[in-house]
């Protein structure tokens, strides 16, 4: 055979070989994009990029609605002007009322109870002030969402915009309220020290745990519509086996198994420094756990159903 047709069969034969690679190669590359969008992913750049997972959407809902404080702080805001739209005091009717109920259970309550009212007026006082904070906090935290249900529709937020947008509106309320506290303390003479200045301490850890709370009570109530008068009237009952006006030691040898309570706890790391005395031994402990296997139950359902939010309000 001629020695240029032996050549022409060799570079036949390469050709051959090279587009058949060049085939094969296509169909391994198309298979691997088939693999690629059966399990979700993306190729960029011959590179697969993994989505986001659950985990990671529930985390940058959360951060990227802290970034935009602007936001929620401004919607916070407003609902406190349009709540008290055309009221001449406006939010400071709440802090009247609340020293009008001060007085009244302090008048009543001492002398029921046979306490010297130099003691009582200063605990009943922070008790109420500090027991309606957590009492909003916790029964308006079922409406994060629902009572935000045409911008979660409509506009494309983090959910947790509304959930701090609900803690900040309560904040708020609080310090108008607030304000009865230094008036009775001063009037009765209780000493105040930097010891006192941890109830600021307290009240930053009942914020966080107000922020789970919102977020858990309100993906239940946008799920379920019961929840909220559930909710509700387990806060009512807490008032009362709560010590809010009342002291554990009334309870003799039972008066520990009082402080055991989150609500007790809670309120007892906001009220015993502004009275000078010292946490109950289970107040920390107690809120500690609760904030923990709150945050991690919370989050956790935060993240199997946060995509479900906007269909359920």
């Amino acid at each position: 055979m001629p020695r240029e047709s032996l050549a022409d069969d060799f570079a036949h034969s390469g050709i051959e070989a090279a587009q058949e690679g060049a085939l094969v190669g296509t169909a391994l590359e198309r298979a691997a994009v088939g693999e690629h969008i059966r399990l979700g992913t993306h190729v960029v750049g011959g590179e697969a990029l993994v989505p986001p997972t659950r985990v990671s959407l529930a985390w940058r809902d959360l951060v990227d609605g802290l970034h935009m404080f602007w936001l929620w702080g401004s919607l916070a805001f407003q609902d406190i002007r349009l709540r008290y739209r055309g009221s001449m005091l406006g939010p400071f009717w709440l802090t009247i009322t609340t020293a009008i109920m001060v007085t009244a259970m302090g008048l009543v309550y001492a002398e029921l109870f046979k306490i010297n009212m130099r003691q009582y007026f200063p605990y009943i006082a922070c008790g109420i002030v500090f027991w309606n904070f957590i009492n909003t906090l916790i029964v308006d935290g079922c409406d994060a969402f629902l009572g935000s249900s045409g911008v979660i529709q409509q506009v494309k937020l983090p959910f947790s915009v509304q959930v701090y947008r609900v803690v900040l509106r309560n904040l708020i309320v609080l310090l108008h309220n607030i304000i009865i506290i230094p008036v009775v303390l001063l009037l009765f003479g209780v000493p105040l020290g930097f010891y006192s200045l941890m109830f600021v301490f307290g009240i930053a850890v009942v914020v966080v745990n107000g922020v789970w709370m919102a977020i858990l009570f309100g993906m239940l109530s946008a799920r379920f519509r019961d929840i909220p008068p559930i909710i509700a009237s387990l806060v009512q009952i807490g008032f009362f086996i709560t010590p809010v006006f009342w002291s554990p030691e009334l309870l003799g040898k039972y008066g520990f198994y009082a402080t055991l309570s989150p609500f007790a706890s809670a309120l007892d790391v906001i009220r015993a420094p502004l009275l000078g005395h010292a946490y109950a031994m289970a107040s920390w402990p107690v809120l500690g756990i609760v904030t923990l296997v709150g945050w991690s139950i919370t989050f956790a359902m935060y993240a199997r159903f946060r995509g479900r939010l906007a269909y359920w309000v």
